[in-house]
């Protein structure tokens, strides 16, 4: 679910043939195919409609150039910083920046990738947590992101779960664990993140590692999970409830938070702890009630908690030896964790619409 290009080209309006070449190259470099135009009605169409405009500095003193109106995302590119007189016709024009190759060239080509590539809608986040040990908060998150396939990451922040990879039965697919990328900070290409992670089924699953866990700083799960979103990509984050601030970072920026609560007065009293702890990321999370026999209802569950009901969960006698098999939950459309997890989606209204 990467951005695609968008449909009008950049327009390069100069006939410098040296600075031609070199802005040839900027934008193939950012994807980019141009449109290449000095006068007439081509000039003034594709003024009109390219996402950006380079103009060169060898054509500020042109009349057509000087008669263009002003329009956002004019950029003067030149080779050699400008007299008084072409810096005077470049403010004119309106220009966003004069451009000096090759010092500006990495700004330039940054400034043209973005300008080409069409607008992507941010991912939705869906966070899941349990209210107790063994609540199935994994299995659920696992089945809520099979549901979204494909173009979906689902994400482990357990360090000590073994790995979501396991439920996925992708253990020995091949791909970048936490370990590898635990070092992350800040802004992080998303599509190069999405193509080093296992896919499975359509689910990009950055797991922990078997052989060497360790915790996940909470500066590389939220670099993780901008970049998956940035490119469109809905994410899922199964958070361990020994998360503590690091659940707090990523689930304030959720879409939707879920915690997973048995049917067990023990468990929903948990819960409730967790929702009325001091700035706790639960305070506004939804509850699926996985169906214990003999257990509480959902409507008992919910006011012992004090938070809605999204979803119950009836029990599924498939979880388990699929689970051992190492094959994924069952995500069909009658089938238990199915029905969750459309639930989920449905709740969302979300554009990828599970299947």
């Amino acid at each position: 679910m990467s951005p695609s290009c968008a449909s009008a080209r950049p327009l390069v309006v100069s006939t410098d043939e040296g600075l031609l070449d070199e802005l040839l190259r900027l934008l193939a470099a950012a994807g980019a195919e141009p449109e290449l135009a000095t006068g007439g009605p081509a000039l003034r169409r594709a003024y009109r409609q390219a996402p950006l405009v380079l103009i060169g500095a060898d054509a500020l003193a042109s009349g057509v150039v000087q008669a263009l109106p002003r329009r956002p995302a004019v950029v003067v590119v030149a080779t050699r910083e400008l007299p008084a007189a072409d810096w005077a016709g470049a403010v004119e024009l309106g220009a966003e920046r004069v451009a000096v190759l090759p010092g500006d060239e990495s700004w330039l080509l940054a400034r043209s990738t973005a300008a080409v590539r069409a607008p992507v809608e941010r991912g939705r986040l869906v966070v899941v947590g349990g209210s107790c040990g063994g609540a199935g908060a994994s299995t659920v998150a696992t089945a809520v992101a099979l549901a979204a396939a494909p173009g979906v990451t689902l994400v482990d922040a357990d360090p000590w779960g073994a790995g979501l990879d396991l439920l996925l039965g992708a253990e020995r697919s091949d791909g970048l664990r936490w370990p590898e990328l635990a070092g992350l900070r800040g802004r992080v290409a998303g599509d190069a993140l999405l193509a080093a992670l296992p896919d499975v089924g359509g689910v990009h699953v950055l797991a922990a590692s078997r052989s060497s866990p360790g915790h996940v700083p909470v500066e590389a799960l939220t670099a993780v999970v901008d970049a998956a979103r940035a490119v469109g990509c809905p994410v899922v984050v199964d958070v361990p409830r020994s998360a503590g601030g690091d659940a707090t970072a990523v689930a304030a920026d959720a879409d939707l938070a879920l915690l997973v609560v048995p049917a067990r007065l023990r468990a929903a009293t948990a819960a409730r702890l967790q929702v009325e702890a001091p700035d706790s990321p639960w305070a506004g999370a939804h509850l699926v009630v996985r169906r214990i026999p003999g257990g509480l209802t959902s409507e008992e569950v919910s006011d012992v908690v004090g938070s809605p009901v999204l979803a119950e969960l009836a029990h599924d006698r498939s979880a388990v030896p699929r689970g051992e098999r190492g094959e994924p939950p069952l995500v069909s459309p009658r089938s238990p964790l199915g029905v969750v997890a459309r639930r989920v989606w449905g709740a969302l209204r979300s554009p990828a619409d599970p299947r």
